[in-house]
């Protein structure tokens, strides 16, 4: 298959406002990879999704920055790609990266505009063309002329859904009802639907167990025997990373059992670090020195199978005390509500979830005691609740939207005030990040027309205006980053409003940005200041 049909579907999805156009044109092309020579099928199922087939390459925004020409006529496979990234992403040791750019630079001087556009987007990991997962997914049921049902269950215990796409287009029904839950293979972590207050989150989930929202970094554990494997919720691999983790698991009563938890980094106080240090902790390779200074703790939330028994489709509350009997010293704490309409349990739940911010922790997680265990999915049965942040921001820039947001300046170039001039002329800005998140159709609206009322300069893809709207953002911290000026970027940034009232005069400094990011002292002490996100939910 070549890759210009990838390309032109992509962008014919990008182009369609309607979720069943979305599906249609997906399921056409899912089809025409299945029915050609090779096995097209799961690496076009993974770039239809937004990711490439390899989950590393090793390839970024670096690598892209000097383009070559586009080619006129499309001659690149599918297949000639894919093994192309396949061997940047074997690459190691010295040279490696000069080898991967040799590779990036070779596709992108034999791909087409169209061709160059789907790679770039592919290997930045900023395909924007409206088609998440769960669009997928109906989009492969719809090609296999299978039963959505069928292929959510399938993915659901297997956990990877180029593969799902590819036994569902080559043997229907019947392959996929071969998929199993299998110990040693990751399965997509159940997620959290955001709700502002704790009594919205219960009358969602109706009778429930509210527990701490952990700051950390989300983790499956699988156990059999003396074998531990432990994954992030994106299913990498980390178990040489996380002995204490490795250690844990071994200790448990369940021989064979697949825990869903977090680790979590203390501060020498003893209340939880940043998220930012612990993913700083799991990603080092140098891992006895890495305990030594930043050792990690395990909590455990849920467990989807013991000791032979799978559970995701028990309840909640049967669950729970599964986990409880394997792993009681391990389980994260939880308040018990049985009746959301007594103001009085209600009153005891907003106690536990003041104690939970009390002791450093970002929030709580409200979960359905009758609810089970859908995989990969946010719905009612999990319901995240945690203060919310805000800053008044100024927009820097603007970037055209794709999609049905083509027509429209969508993505916020965001900067926070310099006043003494630290990283620019005194009274500046300082970028801090960009969010195309929270906006409404209105707000696109709106905002286009202002903004090209500000334009200063405007490129393909980016307009630059001057500095004064101000815009209200909420976000969940602020971390380190090396891709802007004041090594700091916002995490989960989204508009609340335009704020056209407030000058830019008056909008919040890069020092009160400075007072929500991580402090970290020289005896190894970490204070926090803020929140810094959540990989739970």
């Amino acid at each position: 298959m070549l890759l210009s049909e990838i390309a032109a579907a992509s962008e014919a999805v990008a182009a369609a406002s309607a979720r069943r156009d979305k599906i249609a044109l997906l399921a056409t092309c899912l089809r025409q990879a299945a029915a050609g020579p090779g096995a097209d099928a799961p690496v076009v199922a993974a770039w239809l999704s937004g990711r490439t087939f390899q989950r590393r390459t090793g390839l970024g925004w670096a690598s892209l920055r000097s383009a070559p020409p586009p080619a006129q006529q499309p001659t690149l496979t599918v297949r000639e790609v894919d093994d192309a990234l396949a061997r940047a992403s074997l690459l190691t040791g010295p040279g490696s990266a000069t080898e991967r750019q040799i590779i990036v630079t070779s596709l992108l001087a034999t791909a087409t505009a169209p061709e160059q556009r789907l790679l770039t987007g592919l290997i930045s990991g900023e395909l924007r063309q409206g088609a998440a997962a769960g669009l997928l997914v109906d989009a492969v049921a719809s090609a296999a002329a299978v039963p959505l049902a069928s292929v959510r269950r399938a993915l659901a215990v297997h956990g990877d859904l180029p593969d799902v796409a590819a036994a569902a287009l080559e043997g229907g029904a019947s392959a996929l009802a071969a998929f199993q839950l299998s110990v040693g293979r990751a399965l997509a972590p159940m997620l959290a639907a955001p709700a502002p207050e704790l009594d919205a989150a219960l009358a969602k989930t109706g009778p429930a167990g509210v527990e701490w929202k952990l700051d950390g970094v989300r983790v499956q554990i699988h156990r059999q025997g003396d074998e531990v494997a432990v994954f992030t919720r994106t299913l990498d691999d980390i178990t040489a990373r996380v002995p204490e983790v490795v250690e844990a698991a071994r200790g448990l009563t369940a021989g064979t059992t697949i825990m869903d938890g977090e680790v979590l980094a203390t501060t020498a106080t003893g209340r939880p670090a940043p998220f930012q240090v612990t993913s700083a902790r799991v990603a080092r390779r140098d891992v006895e020195k890495g305990r030594a200074a930043t050792p990690l703790s395990l909590t455990l939330f849920d467990t989807l199978h013991v000791d032979g028994d799978d559970l995701i489709d028990l309840p909640g509350s049967a669950r729970r005390a599964r986990l409880e009997a394997a792993a009681p010293h391990l389980v994260v704490p939880r308040h018990l509500v049985e009746d959301p309409s007594d103001a009085a349990e209600v009153a005891r739940a907003q106690a536990f979830s003041a104690d939970t911010l009390a002791r450093g922790h970002e929030g709580v997680v409200v979960k359905s005691l009758a609810a089970t265990y859908t995989m990969g999915r946010r719905g009612a049965g999990w319901v995240k609740v945690k203060p919310r942040i805000t800053l008044d921001l100024v927009v820097l820039a603007a970037e055209w939207g794709h999609g049905r947001r083509t027509g429209r300046l969508s993505n916020l170039h965001l900067g926070a005030r310099d006043p003494e001039g630290e990283y620019g002329p005194p009274g500046g800005f300082v970028m801090l990040g960009k969010t195309f998140k929270g906006l409404t159709d209105q707000m696109l609206a709106w905002q286009t027309e202002r903004l090209r009322e500000l334009a200063e300069r405007e490129s393909t893809w980016v307009v630059h205006v001057r500095p004064e709207l101000v815009v209200e953002i909420a976000f969940d911290g602020v971390q380190r980053s090396p891709r802007y000026p004041a090594g700091l970027a916002l995490r989960f940034a989204r508009v609340l409003a335009h704020r056209p009232d407030k000058p830019a005069a008056q909008a919040d400094t890069i020092t009160t940005v400075r007072a929500h990011h991580v402090v970290e002292e020289e005896d190894g002490a970490v204070t926090a200041h803020g929140s810094e996100g959540t990989e739970q939910g």
